[in-house]
This record gives C-alpha cells, sequence and structure tokens, in this order.
C-alpha cells in the first residue's frame, strides 16, 4: 500500500520569508481511516535527522496501528533547505510548529530524543500559550498535546551543559569567529556550536521555572549517556510537578539508547501514552 511508504515521498513546506525562508523537509503518514488516535510527532536531536533509527521504528509503530505519524528535518539537517550555522533552537522550533500546523493533526505525542526533547517541552508551551481564544478573537488553532515521550532529552543544554564548560580556546573562537568546533564520536564532522545558538538557547529556557505540558510525560535515559548526564533527566523531573512523569532510567544506556532492547523500552513507552489518551477521551 502506497501509505506504507511515506519514505519515498517526502514533502517540503516553506518556513520564514525573504532571506530567512527555508524549505522543511518532512514525511507524513496517514492515518488509516476511523482512527481517532493522536498523530506521532518525531523530533530529532542535534544533527540527527528523521531517517535515523528510532525515528524508523516510531514510523513502523504507526504504520502496525494505523497511528498517523510526522517526521521532519529542522533546517541544516537531512533534506531540508538552510545551512546548519543559522539553526537556533527558536529557528527549528519554529519549524516544527509549522509542520504541525501543515498538517493540523486534532491531537499529538510528541517523541523528542536529546535537543529534540527541548524542542518538545517548547512546542508543548507556545501550543498552550497560542491555542484558545483571547479577547481580541481567536488566537491560531493548534492540536491538544495527548501526551509526551523523551529519549535523553536535552532541555537547555546549551546553558546547562556547554556554556558552564567552555574552555578558554572555545571561549576564544566564539568571541572571535562566531562559534566552536567539537570531536564528534557520532559522526567524522566535527560538531558546530554557534554564538547564535548559544544566545538564542538563553531565551528558549525552560528550567528555569515550572513547566506545564497538560500531559503525561515518560523519560528514558540511559545511566552511562556521556552526552546527557541522568542527573539532568532528574532536574528536568523536579520543573514538572503538576505532571504524569515516568522516568525509566537504563543503566547501561548510552545517549542514543537506539540498541534492540532501547527501542522496545521506547515504543512501550508511546504504547502507554497511546493508551492514557485514549481512556481519558473516554466518556466518564
Amino acid at each position: 500500500m502506497s501509505d506504507q511508504m511515506p519514505d519515498s515521498a517526502p514533502q517540503f513546506l516553506t518556513v520564514g520569508e525573504g532571506e530567512a525562508a527555508r524549505e522543511i523537509a518532512m514525511l507524513v503518514r496517514p492515518a488509516q481511516a476511523g482512527n481517532g488516535a493522536p498523530a506521532l510527532v518525531w523530533l530529532s536531536g542535534y544533527r540527527s535527522d528523521m531517517s535515523g533509527t528510532k525515528a524508523v521504528e516510531l514510523d513502523g509503530l504507526a504504520a502496525e496501528l494505523g497511528l498517523a505519524c510526522i517526521r521532519l528535518d529542522y533546517s541544516g539537517h537531512g533534506l531540508s533547505g538552510g545551512s546548519f550555522r543559522d539553526g537556533t533552537i527558536s529557528r527549528w522550533l519554529e519549524e516544527a510548529l509549522a509542520v504541525i500546523r501543515h498538517v493540523a493533526p486534532d491531537r499529538v505525542i510528541l517523541v523528542g530524543s536529546s535537543m529534540g526533547g527541548w524542542i518538545a517541552l517548547r512546542l508543548a508551551q507556545e501550543l498552550a500559550r497560542q491555542g484558545g481564544v483571547t479577547l481580541d478573537g481567536p488566537k491560531l488553532a493548534g492540536p491538544k498535546l495527548a501526551g509526551m515521550v523523551l529519549v535523553a532529552p536535552a532541555p537547555d543544554f546549551t546553558s546547562e551543559l556547554i556554556e558552564p564548560n567552555l574552555k578558554a580556546k572555545e571561549r576564544k573562537s566564539l568571541a572571535e569567529r562566531g562559534y566552536f568546533e567539537e570531536r564528534s564520536q557520532y559522526s567524522p564532522e566535527p560538531n558546530i556550536y554557534t554564538r547564535a545558538l548559544i544566545e538564542d538557547g538563553r531565551t528558549n529556557r525552560v528550567l528555569d521555572g515550572i513547566i506545564e505540558t497538560g500531559c503525561p510525560v515518560h523519560i528514558l535515559q540511559g545511566m552511562k549517556d556521556a552526552d546527557v548526564p541522568h542527573a539532568h533527566a532528574m532536574k528536568l523531573v523536579e520543573h514538572l510537578p503538576a505532571d504524569d512523569v515516568v522516568l525509566t532510567l537504563v543503566r547501561d544506556g548510552d545517549h542514543r539508547l537506539s540498541r534492540p532492547g532501547d527501542i522496545a523500552l521506547l515504543l512501550s513507552a508511546v504504547k502507554g501514552i497511546i493508551r492514557s489518551s485514549t481512556n481519558r477521551q473516554m466518556p466518564t
């Protein structure tokens, strides 16, 4: 069936205007007719894309259950246009929000990996802020958030994990060149962190107060994560006091959490959120 192979036909959405315009690639799997369950939305990590193991496995789950699934590549990533060095949390958030509004599902479950966890939390805030009706008239309509699954989430990683650990030569490079490079254990190309990314990160902080997502949240975190220490996930839980939060610590798990056992945990967490969203929709 053609709807089982969304990978063969990425769609493109223009986000931004003028010089800021960029073509954002997305893979959209439609729900089977009559399936009213929430759409799954995959949000990748820094320098990751929608063709990674976890993203493909999530889409496979959607195919199996007849759910809609939305994946996208941020600008400067994967199949999308735009320069990676122009990327900031605000810019990538704008793109994710634009794609979700374009596809326009009624309800969504956000599944965010690493930096995608930060984007997911900011999306929750933006959907809450922009939804509803005000005295000035209706705001932008948006889907309701049915739940969140965060894999090794890295909210505020620029200010919490990068800035406090900057070496003198990295600070000098930021000041003089506007970026610094760091060796990547996942790619032959170095990671690039720009001054714009770091400065914009401060304006997108979520760990500076209570985060109200209004939905169940399941966090998966490896205890041998060399990139985002598990203490960071514990800190995030402290900022989610009002929500139904489950934290699963994987004792020997690394940052990627892409082993078969890790994938099974991820899919189980997503299924749990789907079940809880269905229960909440049932009349009492």
